[in-house]
C-alpha cells in the first residue's frame, strides 16, 4: 500500500515543505487561508514553485 503522506513520517520533512509553501505564498501574495476561495491556479503556482526550489536545492547539493 502506498503512503499517502508525501513527506513520510519525518517532522523535519514536513517543516521543510511548510517553509517552502509559506515562502512561495508570500512571494506571490497568495493567501493560503482563503480555503475554498483559493483557486486551482494559485494552488498550482505555489506547488510548482515548491517543486522547482526543491529540484534546484538537490542539484546544488
Amino acid at each position: 500500500m502506498s503512503n499517502s503522506n508525501p513527506s513520510g513520517n519525518s517532522p523535519a520533512a514536513k517543516d521543510t515543505l511548510n517553509r517552502y509553501k509559506m515562502e512561495v505564498s508570500r512571494e506571490f501574495n497568495i493567501d493560503l487561508s482563503a480555503g475554498p476561495n483559493l483557486t486551482t491556479a494559485q494552488a498550482g503556482r505555489v506547488g510548482g514553485q515548491m517543486v522547482k526550489r526543491m529540484i534546484e536545492k538537490a542539484k546544488n547539493s
